[in-house]
C-alpha cells in the first residue's frame, strides 16, 4: 500500500464526511482535480500553502486503490504529485486525524508521517 496525503481544513472535512465524499477543497475545485501529497511532499505543502494554519486534518488514503483516475505530474520543482480527477468517498480513506501546530508554528507531523 502506498499512501499519499490530503490537508484540509475541518470545515472541509465534516461537508465531506456528512455527505460521504470529498469533492474537493476551492484549489481543487478550481484546478480540477484534488492535490494530493507523498509522505516526503507533506511537510513543504503543509508550510507553503497552509503556513500557521490550525484546525486542519490529515488524510491518508492507498494511492494503489485510487484506480486510473489518480496521475502522477509534475508541480513544485519538477516532482511528481499525485493528483486525483474525481472525488473521493470518505471510505476510502485510510485514515483521517489532527494536524497540530507546534508552539513555533509549524505543523507536527510527529506520528503522522513515516
Amino acid at each position: 500500500m502506498k499512501l499519499i496525503y490530503k490537508i484540509a481544513t475541518l470545515d472541509q472535512w465534516q461537508a465531506a464526511s456528512a455527505g460521504g465524499r470529498f469533492e474537493g477543497a476551492p484549489i481543487d475545485l478550481t484546478d480540477g482535480f484534488i492535490h494530493f501529497s507523498t509522505d516526503a511532499q507533506t511537510r513543504e505543502t503543509a508550510a507553503k500553502h497552509f503556513a500557521g494554519q490550525t484546525g486542519l486534518i490529515l488524510a491518508a488514503l492507498d494511492a494503489d486503490a485510487l484506480g486510473s483516475a489518480l496521475k502522477w505530474e509534475p508541480s513544485r520543482g519538477g516532482q511528481l504529485f499525485p493528483h486525483l480527477y474525481r472525488p473521493f468517498e470518505m471510505a476510502e480513506v485510510i485514515w483521517a486525524k489532527p494536524l497540530p501546530v507546534d508552539p513555533a508554528g509549524a505543523h507536527d507531523f510527529t506520528g503522522l508521517l513515516p
